[in-house]
């Protein structure tokens, strides 16, 4: 069982998608790869799971707050499995990077890639694979990662409905 009501749990949740993002920032700053629109919309992705992991620490005793970790964290991770899925695509049948623009589209209330272009911008092609480790491309890892969070969150939702249920 995971002590779903531990604070502890939910700031691991929070630094897991937090480490990404720096690993992503890295990537990007560090070793000079060129993040596409997926990339972009697959960090917005991690850092809805970050939130959730926030959230979900302010008062993890209370039914409410979980819930509301747990559908952001659903949410975030559906959303960054579906991008995943579609960028794993595009490097596989480039004819199919039509579907994949050289600009983000964000809200007009939430602009990130211009408040801060740093992170938000995207400059690169979702075709063009930069990296890979153990034979996987950094799409492909995203897939991984993002399924490994629902799996997780599904884990972890049985878990506090066994829990609520014993009373």
């Amino acid at each position: 069982m995971f002590p779903v009501v531990a604070r502890s749990s939910w700031w691991l949740l929070a630094f897991s998608a937090l480490a990404l993002e720096v690993a992503a920032l890295w990537f990007q700053h560090g070793m000079g790869l060129d993040p596409c629109v997926k990339c972009v919309y697959e960090r917005v992705a991690v850092l809805g799971i970050f939130a959730a992991g926030i959230i979900g620490s302010v008062y993890p005793r209370a039914l409410l707050f979980r819930v509301l970790g747990y559908l952001l964290w659903l949410i975030s991770a559906g959303w960054g499995l579906r991008l995943a899925l579609q960028h794993v695509g595009i490097q596989q049948d480039p004819a199919t990077a039509f579907g994949c623009s050289f600009s983000a589209e964000f809200p007009a209330w939430a602009p990130l890639d211009s408040w801060l272009p740093q992170v938000f911008l995207p400059t690169g092609y979702c075709d063009d694979v930069q990296w890979q480790w153990l034979s996987l491309t950094m799409a492909q890892w995203m897939l991984v990662v993002f399924g490994i969070y629902l799996l997780l969150l599904a884990v972890v939702v049985y878990s506090d409905w066994r829990q609520t249920r014993r009373g």
